[in-house]
């Protein structure tokens, strides 16, 4: 994935700040540690994908992570999770401490500065007592919690943490990630832990290290209490640290995780080490041998749109511009949206309706472009060779006929089947613009759009209507 020697981290930076870029396209990127190209795997150019969106492996709640680790042996602070105020004051009383910490569950980074459309600010408050969980869970529950990761719609919070409060004396960052460059895990870690790892990545390079592990062989203790000698810890210290990294990296491998991060892992008044906060992303390929993993997936947290795709097969992202898009085959669909962009239009999505998508599929990708509001025309852009065109000529009919669709359908089809393709549109009785050329074609789906957004803004009732 890199062939810079300290992309790795750069690796782990990038991917966040990509959002929802998928892992299956190359695009040349330099590193922001070293400023050496390398090699990035991406679905969509960097400025195409706002940076509002999830990523596409699975990720699940802090609180479902804190129970995996506790499975696997690992120290953490005493805590549950609760879906009503009740249920988390009960849960407070339980835990039997004064000093205890609330989180709103919201799969998106930033929660502690976030800030909820009910007008409270922080998702993350100390709170001092079961009453006062209490009062913070009743504002947190069933509210949407903003923060610079969610966009302005913000996340729906549908249950808190309630955990006890760890007086941490030193603080440090501690990952572990799939390296394409090292061939298997790679332990990344950092003195500076408890803030923004990629602040740190950018301001003082030198205070992260790593260290390649050898997939067949694992991690030996030996190797770990070396790893946590460089991290930083004290000496008291370092076996208890060596040992919990031997238990997360078990916990990596056997889980099919592809990044797990634990920020911070504090030593505590005490000398005892304690992982304080946990984020876990999956393999969405491992579903078969994860299912009770993959059951802690919480889609309320998703794009709604992705979730329907995923229903039928259909690789979609929801991207900000006007002009959605229905391509098969993942190239094809970068470089549409490419020369889209060059017209001066800009791809309202990502839609790869793949090699062997069928009527019903065509017609349920229609439904999830027309569901955006901000859609004013559609480019279909298909190379029928396993893909056939009079397949795709089929769904599209279907589609305009079953949703009455009512914005410009900008039509190429070459390949497969195409005449065919092009008798059953003319025969449909619909205005579909036809068109060979892929240049006219994305040239024309602009300034259709173009002309749909101007009647919007001048408010002039004026209608594209597909029936003759």
């Amino acid at each position: 994935e890199s062939q810079c020697p300290r992309a790795t981290m750069a690796s782990l930076s990038l991917a966040r700040l990509a959002g929802r870029a998928s892992n299956r396209f190359l695009a040349q990127q330099q590193c922001p540690l070293t400023g050496h190209a390398q090699l990035r795997r991406m679905a969509v150019p960097l400025a195409a994908v706002p940076l509002t969106q999830q990523k596409r492996f699975l990720s699940i709640h802090e609180h479902h992570s804190m129970d995996l680790l506790r499975k696997f042996g690992v120290d953490i602070p005493r805590g549950r999770a609760a879906r009503t105020p009740q249920e988390a004051e009960a849960v407070a009383a339980e835990l039997g401490t004064p000093d205890m910490v609330i989180k709103a569950q919201v799969l998106a980074g930033g929660r502690g500065k976030g800030t909820f459309q009910s007008g409270l600010k922080g998702g993350v408050r100390t709170v001092f007592s079961p009453s006062e969980v209490r009062m913070f869970a009743e504002q947190m529950l069933g509210q949407r919690l903003v923060t610079h990761q969610t966009g302005a719609d913000g996340r729906p919070c549908n249950e808190v943490f309630i955990c006890e409060r760890q007086y941490a004396r030193r603080e440090y960052y501690f990952a572990i990630l799939m390296d394409r460059a090292s061939a298997g895990p790679v332990l990344v870690g950092s003195s500076q832990g408890g803030v923004d790892i990629e602040s740190v990545a950018a301001e003082n390079p030198d205070a992260i290290v790593q260290q390649p592990v050898d997939i067949f062989e694992g991690l030996q203790l030996g190797d770990a209490e070396k790893f946590a000698e460089k991290m930083g810890f004290t000496k008291g210290c370092v076996k208890q640290a060596a040992e919990n990294l031997v238990k997360l990296y078990d916990m990596f491998i056997q889980l099919d995780c592809t990044l797990l991060e634990i920020n911070p892992m504090a030593e505590d008044a005490n000398g005892h080490v304690i992982c304080m906060d946990a984020k876990l992303n999956f393999d969405p390929n491992a579903e078969e041998r994860q299912p009770e993993v993959f059951k802690l997936r919480d889609f309320s947290q998703e794009d709604p749109r992705e979730v329907a795709a995923s229903k039928f097969n259909l690789n979609y992202i929801g991207l900000d511009g006007s002009i959605g898009c229905l391509v098969n085959g993942a190239g094809l669909a970068m470089s549409t949206m490419d020369i889209i962009k060059l017209h001066g239009g800009e791809p309202a999505n990502f839609l790869d309706v793949g090699g062997g998508a069928t009527a019903e599929q065509v017609t349920e990708a229609f439904k999830i472009i027309s569901s955006d509001p901000k859609v004013s025309a559609v480019l279909v852009n298909i190379f029928g060779g396993i893909m056939r065109c009079d397949v795709i000529a089929q769904g599209i009919i279907a589609a305009a006929a079953t949703l009455d669709l009512r914005i410009p359908l900008v039509v190429r089809l070459q390949g497969t089947k195409m005449k065919e393709a092009q008798q059953l549109i003319q025969e449909s009785g619909l205005r579909i613009i036809a068109i060979d050329d892929l240049d006219e074609a994305a040239e024309k789906v602009v300034q259709m759009s173009d002309i749909v957004k101007l009647a919007q803004k001048a408010a002039v009732n004026v209608k594209f209507q597909l029936p003759i």
